[in-house]
């Protein structure tokens, strides 16, 4: 076995060949870390961690929210002529479970997980602008609140989730529901473009020397792809939302189809936001599953320039396929044709994604734990849901789907069996990184059996009910229709469902009760392949200490095993000699904590009422982010009393990972494709 060693920080081997001799640090931070302990800490935190955590924490709490409202629709549904609900108090539970789940939920536990495992991937120690980064999630929580207050001031919004013109004007949804949902959109809408611009910033400036945009993991790839298409969707919905807002609260005529306006025109800003939103809230599912299906399959992924590629080739063409949800709309048949074309093309790339993750599990030899059950169901639902959705790409077959719970079938197999299983599979899988101990995992299994279950319980019924012509968003039905038995088997899985969320919650209880009696599970308690695996668990406040230096995809499980020349995989090196020691940390300077990005974010929900209720508490409210911008750019940025030297070299130290370079003989340093089950496994 040939033993290549690895170049120092001063010598770094670039893609190219060539030798790079100016050390580049993954970033400068001058500012000393804060001793704040307790529940204010998190208030002021703006370390990327505790945001990704409370992003989490957030997100499931309003899975919750929108989890009771889908049992409500699911009981009124239960039999003919169903009384739960009211005509006007269904149309706002179905339009308030969407918002919920849509921007709520699926969008922010993306946010939670690119927050948290993006810095670490790319060996930094925050993201570029941490302050920002807080903002964005009190934004994203005030948001929330201020979108769910409406249930207390009136009633919530009632157009369902895409609030098509003219329902959404005066005339037709004259109470404030519609105000609170633009509103309360708006505002989450500027947390989700902050969040972005951050992250993209931090990748492109922040990664740690070595990693190459070609040696990140899967995971940051697809985190970056989605935010460059939060960065150019979410301005395209603020337009239409503005629009909107004028034709309500000042009597504007965008939308007015009695002063000659084009009511279409919402739906053409819309779903050109809305499309690309459907691969943005599952892109980052998809990143989790390409990282955790090698670590259990023991090899590497399949193809991984392939896997990159074509999530780079969805973000590109998702823009191009918004009009297939207008097909009857009267846009005329030339667009039909274009839409049409494109809705099949963009499933190329999904397809690619498909066999790569299909022939990562082939041959390899696979341990079916929580995650890998999860990631597993991903690849399956996704894949159901994948092929009813082609279906929408023939005109004339989407001519009869539409507005019928075919479609509802469909964009919850993408999204819930697709996003929602790789996310719950995250969970499991970076519970340990994130808080030092497993979630039981007899549990886990527990979970993801009753949670495949009840989906499948729940949605595959609604394909029958669609094609049998039940319309979607009607509050009830007459007996004769023949309905009956699949909604009752729907509304049984809905509840089937519900617990196995339930059963997640109990289990994160449970586990941690246990925690403290158990063990603790190491840094690395899966074997896994990427960075983020080589720093303590839970991970420290400084991330790193040092900064490794990468030379390949998967540096880490490089770093613990090597080949032999008869082509065998052995392990060179510890688990525990690879992992990172934990360090005091003294020497590194770490973000200060700040009031002042939810000063200025909590001035944003009283613009909002102000716009709703009594123009003059949008003074107020103005005041309040006016004063929290100009404090929070007053604050100084060092504590005034710490003594440190900005330069010092050992905040950028770098790890020279001369275990990890056990590589073949003229191998190249960034191709994994020819890795094997090592014979021994510590």
């Amino acid at each position: 076995m040939a033993i290549i060693e690895a170049p120092a920080p001063d010598q770094l081997a670039l893609p190219s060949g060539e030798v790079d001799t100016e050390f580049k640090p993954a970033g400068v931070f001058t500012r000393p870390k804060s001793g704040s302990t307790g529940w204010k800490s998190w208030l002021t935190t703006v370390d990327h961690k505790k945001i990704g955590i409370m992003y989490g924490a957030t997100a499931l709490v309003f899975l919750l929210i929108g989890g009771f409202e889908a049992i409500l629709i699911r009981v009124q549904l239960w039999s003919p002529r169903g009384t739960l609900l009211s005509a006007n108090t269904y149309n706002q539970v179905f339009t308030m479970h969407g918002t919920t789940m849509v921007f709520l939920v699926v969008m922010p536990i993306g946010a939670a997980f690119a927050n948290y495992l993006m810095p670490l991937q790319i060996g930094a120690r925050d993201v570029a602008y941490p302050r920002i980064n807080g903002y964005s999630y009190w934004m994203y929580l005030f948001g929330g609140i201020f979108l769910n207050t409406s249930w207390l001031l009136g009633g919530g919004a009632d157009g369902g989730w895409f609030n098509y013109a003219p329902n959404n004007g005066i005339l037709y949804s004259p109470s404030h529901g519609i105000d609170f949902w633009n509103m309360g959109l708006l505002i989450t809408g500027i947390a989700s473009l902050a969040g972005a611009v951050n992250l993209i910033v931090t990748v492109l400036n922040m990664r740690a020397p070595g990693m190459s945009l070609m040696r990140m993991p899967i995971f940051t790839w697809m985190t970056l792809v989605t935010q460059f298409l939060l960065l150019f969707a979410i301005p395209v919905l603020t337009v239409a939302q503005v629009l909107l807002m004028m034709d309500r609260t000042f009597g504007a005529n965008f939308f007015n189809v009695a002063k000659g306006a084009n009511p279409l025109l919402w739906e053409h800003l819309f779903w050109i936001f809305g499309h690309p939103e459907v691969y943005l809230m599952i892109l980052p599912a998809f990143g989790l599953v390409s990282d955790m299906l090698p670590v259990f399959a023991r090899k590497p992924i399949f193809g991984y320039p392939f896997i990159v590629f074509s999530g780079v080739a969805i973000g590109f063409m998702g823009w191009g396929v918004w009009a297939h949800h207008m097909f009857v709309s009267g846009i005329g048949p030339i667009s039909v044709t274009a839409f049409s074309l494109t809705t099949m093309f963009i499933a190329v790339p999904t397809g690619v994604k498909i066999l790569n993750w299909t022939a990562t599990m082939w041959g390899g030899k696979l341990r079916f734990t929580a995650p890998m059950l999860f990631s597993i169901g991903l690849v399956t639902m996704f894949t159901i849901g994948g092929l009813s959705g082609v279906t929408h790409s023939v005109a004339p077959a989407d001519t009869q789907q539409t507005d019928t719970y075919y479609i509802v079938a469909h964009f919850h197999y993408v999204l819930f069996g697709g996003a929602f299983f790789g996310f719950i599979g995250g969970f499991y899988f970076y519970w340990p990184k994130v808080f030092g101990y497993m979630l039981n995992e007899k549990l886990g299994k527990a979970n993801f059996w009753l949670m495949l279950l009840g989906f499948n319980l729940t949605f595959a019924p609604m394909h029958i009910l669609g094609l049998q012509g039940m319309s979607r968003r009607i509050y009830t039905y007459d007996a004769g229709y023949g309905f009956d038995l699949w909604n009752k088997v729907a509304t049984i899985g809905a509840f089937i469902l519900a617990s196995s969320v339930f059963l997640f919650i109990f289990n994160i209880f449970y586990s941690r009760s246990k925690a403290k009696s158990l063990p603790p599970v190491g840094a690395d308690p899966w074997d896994a392949r990427t960075i983020e695996w080589m720093i303590p668990s839970p991970t420290p406040e400084y991330n790193f200490d040092p900064i490794p230096t990468i030379t390949r995809v998967d540096d880490f499980w490089y770093r613990k095993y090597g080949e032999t020349t008869d082509g065998k995989l052995v392990r060179i090196a510890e688990t525990d000699d690879v992992v990172q020691k934990r360090s005091d940390g003294k020497h590194i300077h770490l973000p200060s904590p700040s009031y002042w990005p939810i000063v200025s974010a909590f001035g944003m929900p009283i613009i909002g009422y102000g716009l709703i209720f009594n123009l003059w508490l949008c003074l107020i409210g103005g005041i309040i982010v006016v004063g929290g911008l100009y404090g929070w750019a007053l604050e100084p940025a060092d504590d005034p009393d710490a003594a440190h030297d900005d330069h010092d070299p050992a905040d950028h130290g770098s790890d020279d990972g001369s275990a990890a370079a056990a590589i073949t003989e003229g191998a190249d340093a960034g191709d994994v494709a020819t890795e094997k089950e090592p014979e021994t496994v510590g």
